[in-house]
C-alpha cells in the first residue's frame, strides 16, 4: 500500500493529492495538490486543510450518509470497504504506466504502417521469409492452396480491455489488432487451415519488419488463450520499461470479411481428404475451429459492446478488476479454456442488460451478484445468450440448447449470436468455477472470517486445493486412435491433448462417481517461444495436472457395488469396468456386479482413487499405469509403520481408544472405593488419534533383562541396547467432592497416593493387570490381555487448583493468589482431557484430521521444534484448518492438510492477528469481536502466538511459555521455505525424497551426535537404519516412543539452560543442537558461582564462559550415549 504522510493537528481534514481523483463539492476549503514522480511510480502527498468550527461540525451531506449507509450494509465493516478500495488502487494502472503504454503503442502503430510489400507467392513458399524469423504456426499438413503477399496493414486498432479501462496489473497485456488487408484474403480462406496460415505468415512478416527497429524490446510469439489456430506477437519496449507491459498484437481479417453463417457449429471447413488423405462420404462438423476463426472477426464489436454497457455503469471497470484478481488467485484467469478476463467483462455485461444486476451498484455488489449467478447457473446445462436480436444466420434461442449445447461442453453465446464464448472451456473447468463461486458466498457473510483476505488475497494453487493430484506422463495420440476420436482431432487441428482431455474427464467422472466432489484440471499456459524458434509441437506441452476433491465418507471405500445381474444397466457397467467386475452375492441376499478394490488399512484405502483412474486409463484410454503419476499419499511415508501391512496409526489408534474404553467401563464398576468416581477423561494425543507413533501393544523378552534384588525390578543387560519403552497413556480420574477431603495440600496428596494404591489394589484383584502406584499416578498395565498397553492414572480432586492458589499471609489472612502450580494442576486435569475429547470428536466428523496432525507434528519435531510448537498447540493449529478452512473446503487428504499447515504457519499475521478455533462452534460473532478487542488491547503481554478457544479466550494457554518470539520467526521462515520445496517437489520430481524433514543444522553451534543403539525409538527416524536393533521385546511388532537420552538421561537443559538452547527430533533423532545464548557470553565482573567450571577469567578480570569445560561435561554426562560431538568453532572460538 502507498505511504501515507499524516500531520497531527487540530481539526484537519486530510485530502489526497491525486490529480485524477474528483473534489468534493461541499468542501468549503480545498487543498493544495502537489504530485510527486520517480521511477518507480507515483507517491501520494497528503496536505492538512484547517477548518471553521462551523465546517468542523456541519451536518453530513447526502452523500455521506449514503457512504455511510452502504458501509453498514453491504460490508462487515468500514474496514472491508478500505480493504476493497485500496486493493482496487493497487491493480489500477497509474497515469504514469498509462502514458508510456499510449507513446509505445503510437511508436508501434507508425512502423507497422510502414511495413513493406511483397511479391505474391503460393502460401506454402516462404523464400520471401528470411530464415531468422519463423512462423508461428504448425503446418500439419505441410500444404494447403491459397496465395499470400505482405502489405501494410488495413488498420491499426486498440481492443481488450486497455481501451475499456479494466486492464489490471500485475501482468499488464495491450492488445492492439492489425487489419490484414482484403487483398490479401480470399472468401474461401476459412476452409482447410487456409485463413489460420495466411494469419501467421501475415505475424511473421510484421515480426521481420519489427525486428530491426531499435524502439521495439523484445519480440516472442505466443498464442491466444492456448489456441494454436491464433497466435499472437508479443513485444514490449526497449530499455527499462521492458517489463512493464506487453504490446500483444492479433492479426484479424477485415470486419464482414467472412460470412457468419459458415462458422455454424455444425458446419464443417476442414476436408477429411485434405486432412488424412482418407475419403468420405460425410464430413464432421468442426465447431472448435470455427470458433477459432470467427473469433477473429467480433472484436471491435465487441470492444463497442462492452463500451457501452460500461458507459452506463459506473462502476463497471472497477466490478470487472475484482473478478479478475478472484480469478487470477484461482489460477482461472489464464491458459487454454479458462474463465479470462475478457469473459468477465462479459458476464458483467450479461447481468447488467439482462436487469440481473442494476446499473448503480458498486463494484462490491457486482462481484457479489457474480459470484451469485456463477454459484447458482449451470452453463453446461442451460446456456445464456447476449444476443437480442440475432440475424436470420444465427443460432435462435430456440435452438440454442441444441446447436451450440451439441457442439460444446459449455455455452455462452456472444452479442452477435454466433459466437460461443467458451467454446475451449470445459465442462470440468466451469464447475470448478462454480464450486469456487459457491465456496466464496458461503464465508462471504460470515462475520468470523476475514472475507477480503480470504475471497481477494489468499492464491488457491492446486496442489493445496485438490485433496488428490495426478499426471499422466504420455502423450495422448493412442488415447485418441483408442477413444476413436479422428473427426475431433482433425477439429482440433491436431492437438491431441485438447481432443482427448473432454472424454479423459468424462470417464474419469464416471468411474470415481460419488467418490469425489470436483474433478478439475490445470489450464495448458499459453507458449511462449522466440520469433527465430520454430513453434512447438503438442509434446513439448507440460503434462496436464488434475484435481481431485474426495468426499471423505464415501472415497475410501473399497467396494464398488453395480446394479443387479438381470439389470439392462449390468452390461454398461461391466464395459466400465471390465475384467475388474465379478457377480458377488451380498448378506441381504442381493446379486449384483461389483468391484472389489486392494486395500486392507486406512492409508491403503485413501488410494483407492488411485487404482480406479489407473486402472480406466489403461482400459479405455490406453495409458499404462507406469505412466500416470498419482500424487495423493507421497508425504504420508514418514508416518507409516509396520512392514507386512503398512499403516499411518489410524488402526493402532483405534486400538488404543478401544483398550482405553475398556479400561474406562471397568474403572466405572470398581466396588470397595471410599469414594465414587464421578468422570474418566482422557488426556493423551493417542486418544484423539493425533499421536505421531500411536502406541502399539508390546510384549517384553525377559531374556535381555535381569532383576534388580530388593525391588525385583527389571534391569537391562550390560552390553544389550537401549531397552524398549511403553507410551503411558494418561487418564484422568476424578473423585467425587465431600468433606472428607481436607483442605491442606501436603493432605490432598497424600489422599491422592493413597487412592492410587487402592486403585491398583482392585484392578490387580477383579482383572489381573499389573500395577505400580506412585505417589502422583497409578501405572496400569494390560499385560494380560491382548493389547498389552500401558495407562497412567491420575487421581484428580476439583477443588485441589483452588487450595493451590490459597495461602495465609503474615496477618492470618486468607490470600487467593494465581500460581504455576495451579495453573499446570489445571492444564493437566481440566484443560487436557476436555481438549482431548473435543479433537476425538471432530476426528469423527473429519476421518484425516488425526494423520494431518501426525504429519504436522512430525515435521516439527524433525525440524527440532517439538518444544516450541507443543502437541496441543499443533493439534489446535491443525484443527483450525478444518474449522475455519475459508477459502478452502475442509483438508480430505493428509497430504493437502499438511500443506496448509505449512501455508498457516507462514503466512498468518501472528504479530496482530489471535488465531480463533472455534471447537464445537461456540463462539458466537460478538465472541469475535470480544477477542479481538482484547488481543488488540492487550497484545504486549500476550504470547507471540496467541490461540483463543472458546474455554480460553484472553490468555492462549496452549502457547503461554513457548515459543518465543525468535522460535516463532525461525519456524515461520522454514515453514516458508518447506512448503515452497515440498509443493514444487510434489508437482515436479519423479520421486519425493524427504528433504522437508532433514532440519538445516549450520545455524546450531555445537551438534551432539548419539550412539544409534542408544537411540530408543531409531525405528522412527526419518532415515531409519537397514538392520533392526532387538530391543528387548516379541510379539507384535513395536515402535517405541520417545523416552531418550537426550530429554532424561542426558538432561543438559536442566544444567546448561541459562547458557545454551538444546533442540532434538523426540522421534528417532540422533541429533541434539546446541545454540548458545548470546546474553551469556556477555562479560561479567568477577565473582563466586556455584558453577565456577563453567567460566574462566580473562585478562581484564571478567568472565566468560568456560566452552571446552561444557564441551567436556556434555562428555561426562553422555558418557555411553554421545558417540562423537562436533563443535563449530567457526562462530565461538574455544
Amino acid at each position: 500500500m502507498k505511504k501515507k504522510q499524516a500531520v497531527a493537528e487540530d481539526a484537519a481534514e486530510m485530502i489526497p493529492s491525486e490529480s485524477h481523483e474528483e473534489e468534493e463539492n461541499e468542501a468549503p476549503v480545498k487543498a493544495k495538490r502537489s504530485k510527486t514522480e520517480d521511477a518507480g511510480g507515483e507517491e501520494v502527498v497528503y496536505h492538512p486543510v484547517k477548518l471553521s468550527r462551523s465546517d468542523l461540525y456541519r451536518p453530513p451531506t447526502a452523500e455521506e450518509l449514503n457512504q455511510l449507509k452502504e458501509a453498514e450494509s453491504l460490508f462487515h465493516c468500514s474496514l472491508l470497504k478500505m480493504q476493497m478500495e485500496e486493493l482496487l488502487k493497487e491493480v489500477a494502472l497509474s497515469e504514469r504506466r498509462k502514458q508510456q503504454i499510449d507513446s509505445f503503442i503510437q511508436t508501434v502503430t507508425k512502423l507497422l504502417r510502414t511495413v513493406p510489400e511483397s511479391p505474391e507467392v503460393e502460401v506454402s513458399d516462404l523464400s520471401w521469409l528470411s530464415s531468422a524469423v519463423k512462423v508461428p504456426f504448425l503446418l500439419v499438413p505441410k500444404t494447403t492452396k491459397g496465395k499470400f503477399h505482405m502489405t501494410p496493414p488495413a488498420s491499426v486498432d486498440l481492443i481488450g480491455s486497455y481501451p475499456l479501462g479494466t486492464c489490471t496489473k500485475p501482468r499488464v497485456m495491450v492488445d492492439l489488432a492489425v487489419t490484414i488487408p482484403a487483398d490479401v484474403l480470399h472468401p474461401k480462406d476459412v476452409v482447410n487451415q487456409r485463413y489460420p496460415r495466411k494469419r501467421a505468415l501475415y505475424l511473421a512478416g510484421l515480426a521481420q519488419y519489427l525486428a530491426s527497429s531499435s524502439d521495439i524490446g523484445s519480440m516472442l510469439y505466443s498464442c491466444l488463450h492456448g489456441n494454436r489456430l491464433r497466435p499472437v506477437l508479443l513485444l514490449t519496449p526497449p530499455g527499462k520499461d521492458s517489463s512493464s507491459f506487453i504490446v500483444r498484437v492479433h492479426a484479424c481479417p477485415p470486419p464482414g470479411f467472412f460470412k457468419p453463417n459458415r462458422f455454424h457449429p455444425q458446419r464443417n471447413n476442414i476436408r477429411t481428404e485434405w486432412y488424412t488423405g482418407l475419403q468420405t462420404s460425410h464430413e464432421p462438423p468442426t465447431p472448435h475451429y470455427n470458433s477459432s476463426v470467427l473469433g477473429d472477426l467480433l472484436p471491435r464489436a465487441h470492444l463497442q459492446f462492452l463500451s457501452a454497457v460500461s458507459s452506463q455503469c459506473s462502476a463497471f471497470a472497477d466490478g470487472v478488476a475484482l473478478l479478475k484478481v478472484w480469478l487470477r488467485q484461482r489460477e482461472l484467469h489464464q491458459g487454454a479454456g479458462c474463465f479470462n478476463g475478457f469473459l468477465a467483462s462479459m458476464l458483467i455485461a450479461y447481468l447488467l442488460t439482462s436487469h440481473r444486476i442494476s446499473n448503480s451498484m458498486t463494484a462490491y455488489q457486482l462481484l457479489r451478484n457474480t459470484l451469485n449467478f456463477l454459484a447458482s447457473t449451470d452453463l453446461t446445462v442451460n446456456g445464456i445468450s447476449l444476443a437480442k436480436d440475432p440475424d436470420s444466420t444465427a443460432v435462435s434461442g430456440l435452438n440454442l440448447s441444441c446447436e451450440f449445447h451439441d457442439a460444446f461442453q459449455v455455452v455462452f453465446v456472444d452479442p452477435s449470436g454466433h459466437l460461443n464464448m467458451c467454446a475451449d472451456m470445459t465442462a470440468c473447468t466451469y464447475k470448478q468455477l462454480q464450486h469456487e463461486a459457491s465456496v466464496s458466498m458461503q464465508f462471504w457473510d460470515n462475520p468470523t472470517v476475514d472475507g477480503f483476505h480470504s475471497l481477494l488475497m489468499t492464491p488457491k494453487p492446486m496442489i493445496r486445493t485438490s485433496d488428490h493430484i495426478f499426471q499422466y506422463l504420455v502423450k495422448l495420440q493412442s488415447s485418441c486412435k483408442k477413444l476413436n476420436l479422428l473427426s475431433e482431432l482433425m477439429d482440433h487441428s491436431g492437438n491431441y491433448v485438447h481432443t482427448a482431455l473432454p472424454y479423459i474427464l468424462s470417464l474419469l467422472q464416471r468411474g470415481l462417481g460419488q467418490r469425489i466432489h470436483l474433478l478439475t484440471h490445470s489450464l495448458s499456459p499459453d507458449p511462449e517461444w522466440s520469433v527465430e524458434s520454430e513453434a512447438p509441437k503438442h509434446k513439448a506441452q507440460p503434462p496436464l495436472s488434475f484435481g481431485v476433491l474426495l468426499m471423505p465418507e464415501l472415497a475410501a471405500s473399497a467396494l464398488e457395488r453395480g446394479p443387479p445381474a438381470d439389470s439392462p444397466k449390468a452390461a454398461e457397467f461391466r464395459q466400465l469396468w471390465g475384467s475388474r467386475s465379478e457377480l458377488r452375492r451380498f448378506q441381504d441376499g442381493a446379486i449384483t456386479e461389483a468391484v472389489l478394490w486392494d486395500g486392507e488399512s486406512m492409508c491403503q484405502k485413501r488410494l483407492v482413487p488411485r487404482q480406479i483412474i489407473t486402472h480406466l486409463l489403461q482400459l479405455h484410454a490406453d495409458i499404462p499405469e507406469s505412466s500416470v503419476r498419482y500424487v495423493g499419499a507421497m508425504v504420508d511415508d514418514v508416518i507409516k509403520t509396520g512392514s507386512e501391512l503398512p499403516s499411518t496409526g489410524e488402526e493402532e489408534s483405534l486400538l488404543v481408544v478401544q483398550s482405553y474404553d475398556d479400561l474406562s467401563r471397568k474403572l466405572w464398576r470398581l466396588e470397595g472405593l471410599p469414594l465414587s468416581i464421578t468422570a474418566v477423561q482422557g488426556a493423551h494425543p493417542a486418544l484423539r488419534y493425533t499421536q505421531v507413533f500411536p502406541p502399539l501393544p508390546l510384549k517384553l523378552d525377559y531374556s535381555f533383562f535381569d532383576r534388580e534384588k530388593t525391588s525385583r525390578s527389571l534391569v537391562p543387560k550390560e552390553g544389550k541396547p537401549c531397552p524398549a519403552y511403553i507410551t503411558p497413556i494418561t487418564v484422568i480420574c476424578h473423585m467425587e467432592g465431600s468433606g472428607k477431603w481436607p483442605h491442606d495440600r501436603l493432605a490432598i496428596r497424600h489422599i491422592r497416593t493413597a487412592f492410587h494404591i487402592r486403585l491398583g489394589e482392585l484392578l490387580k484383584k477383579h482383572h489381573n493387570y499389573t500395577c505400580r502406584p506412585c505417589p502422583t499416578h497409578l501405572d496400569v498395565w494390560k499385560a494380560s490381555c491382548v493389547d498389552g498397553l500401558v495407562f497412567r492414572i491420575h487421581v484428580a480432586y476439583h477443588r485441589e487448583p483452588q487450595v493451590l492458589r490459597e495461602s495465609v499471609n503474615a496477618e492470618g489472612l486468607l490470600v487467593v493468589r494465581d500460581n504455576e502450580e495451579a495453573q499446570a494442576l489445571e492444564m493437566a486435569t481440566i484443560h487436557k482431557p476436555l481438549l482431548t475429547s473435543t479433537l476425538h470428536g471432530l476426528q469423527q466428523q473429519h476421518p484425516c484430521f488425526g494423520a494431518v496432525c501426525r504429519l504436522a507434528k512430525r515435521w516439527l519435531g524433525a525440524q527440532l521444534f517439538g518444544d516450541d510448537i507443543t502437541e496441543d498447540t499443533a493439534d489446535l493449529l491443525v484443527a483450525s484448518l478444518f474449522l475455519q478452512p475459508a477459502p478452502f473446503t475442509p483438508p480430505g487428504s493428509p497430504q493437502v492438510g499438511f500443506l496448509r499447515f505449512l501455508h498457516l504457519l507462514s503466512s498468518f499475521d501472528w504479530r496482530n492477528n489471535p488465531l480463533v478455533v472455534n471447537l464445537n462452534n461456540q463462539l458466537a460473532a460478538t465472541d469475535y469481536t470480544e477477542i479481538k478487542n482484547d488481543f488488540t488491547a492487550t497484545r504486549e503481554s500476550l504470547p507471540v502466538l496467541f490461540i483463543a478457544t472458546p474455554k480460553d479466550k484472553k490468555q492462549s494457554i496452549w502457547t503461554k511459555r513457548a515459543p518465543s518470539v525468535q522460535m516463532l520467526q525461525r519456524v515461520v521462515m522454514v515453514a516458508a521455505e518447506s512448503l515452497k520445496l515440498l509443493e514444487n517437489q510434489l508437482m515436479d520430481s519423479n520421486q519425493i525424497q524427504d528433504v522437508v524433514m532433514r532440519p538445516p543444522l549450520d545455524a546450531y553451534d555445537v551438534l551432539i551426535h548419539l550412539n544409534p543403539k542408544q537411540v530408543p525409538l531409531l525405528v522412527q527416524a526419518v532415515d531409519p537404519p537397514h538392520c533392526h536393533l532387538q530391543q528387548g521385546h516379541h510379539g507384535w511388532q513395536c515402535d517405541p516412543v520417545w523416552r531418550g537420552p537426550a530429554r532424561h538421561q542426558l538432561q543438559p537443559r536442566e544444567a546448561f539452560g541459562d547458557l545454551a538452547l538444546f533442540f532434538c527430533d523426540p522421534h528417532g533423532g540422533t541429533v541434539i543442537a546446541v545454540l548458545w545464548k548470546p546474553k551469556a557470553f556477555i562479560p561479567v565482573p568477577f565473582k563466586v558461582k556455584p558453577k565456577s567450571n563453567h567460566i574462566s577469567k580473562s585478562i581484564k578480570g571478567e568472565l566468560f564462559p568456560n566452552v571446552e569445560a561444557i564441551l567436556e561435561d556434555f562428555r561426562i554426562m553422555g558418557k555411553g550415549l554421545i558417540k562423537s560431538l562436533e563443535a563449530r568453532t567457526e562462530k565461538w572460538s574455544l
